[in-house]
């Protein structure tokens, strides 16, 4: 990319692209993963009753990409849980989070500047996850932008989008939070990331890899700094979302022209027939059955409206 050549930040990119993640950042990302989980309602709890079940759930905050992503690969679901030093330092982290005496650990980690260190930590991380998949994806599907986009995604968002089955573990059922039905900013960030990467992957984008990976590393940090800084947790896409939102997806209904044309002949018969019942007070209305043949209707309309007047009266 030129303009980071003018910049003098190509070294820098390439810098960052051979940074290792062990052992500081993979650190980074199981804390801040334990923290989530810690304040989620009822976690706490959890970890009191049933430490096993507060583990499991920790471990899907941290190896949660990786389990779907392996799910939608066909390949074997334990195969994350086999890098036992990563297991064995989230394990570690997950009970100093929530069993270190005087709850020392957790205290110091809640701290903003600390936390905003390692939130950022977490961030890059991001871009290694969701480059992973993108790129484990490409080796096995290289003309599928699709399936380059979703594994990427899935390794780099997979602890959001399988909380519902993470809640379960901890015996929570809550499907109004799954992730496909309201997003949340990580998952969002995640996914366009996906499909940078992927459209870098196949040539789409012309940008070199590790420029793009500075890119976008800068702009998650720097993001998530702001939002954290500013208590804010609205998208910064939010304004694009609405603009894409109502252009492509909000047509027009026919049927609220057609509830607008029911209510107003309702309105204009109570006017007319001088029945226009008073605020607050609900016309109870007798049910006729279909009768067949002009004269069944002839009567059964003469019956509604009998059961109109009477109705009427009562209320007056």
């Amino acid at each position: 990319m030129d303009l980071l050549g003018l910049l003098h930040l190509d070294e820098l990119s390439h810098g960052l692209a051979n940074m290792s993640m062990f052992p500081f950042f993979d650190m980074a990302h199981y804390i801040v993963s334990i923290l989530a989980l810690r304040e989620q309602p009822g976690a706490l709890e959890v970890s009191r009753v049933s430490p096993l079940a507060c583990w499991f759930s920790s471990m899907l905050f941290c190896f949660g990409g990786a389990v779907l992503s392996a799910v939608m690969l066909a390949e074997p679901v334990v195969a994350p849980l086999s890098n036992s030093t990563g297991v064995l330092l989230a394990s570690i982290t997950w009970y100093l989070v929530f069993y270190c005496p005087m709850d020392l650990v957790y205290s110091c980690a809640a701290l903003l500047p600390l936390r905003l260190v390692l939130s950022g930590m977490k961030e890059v991380t991001r871009t290694w996850k969701v480059l992973g998949g993108v790129a484990q994806a490409h080796g096995k599907y290289k003309d599928s932008l699709l399936v380059m986009i979703a594994i990427g995604w899935a390794k780099g968002a997979g602890g959001g989008l399988i909380s519902n089955f993470e809640q379960l573990v901890r015996g929570v059922w809550k499907p109004e939070t799954n992730e496909l039905l309201k997003m949340s900013y990580p998952t969002k960030i995640t996914l366009i990331g996906a499909v940078l990467f992927a459209l870098q992957q196949t040539h789409y984008l012309p940008l070199r890899t590790h420029h793009l990976m500075l890119v976008y590393t800068v702009f998650t940090v720097v993001n998530k700094s702001r939002m954290m800084l500013t208590g804010s947790s609205g998208s910064p896409f939010a304004v694009i979302e609405l603009a894409i939102y109502k252009t492509l997806f909000t047509g027009h209904s026919p049927y609220a022209a057609l509830t607008g044309e029911v209510k107003k002949a309702c309105l204009d018969r109570g006017e007319t027939n001088g029945t226009a019942s008073p605020a607050g007070t609900k016309e109870k209305t007798t049910p006729v059955p279909p009768v067949k043949g002009g004269r069944g209707s002839l009567k059964a309309k003469e019956e509604s409206e009998d059961a109109d007047a009477t109705n009427c009266k009562k209320i007056n």
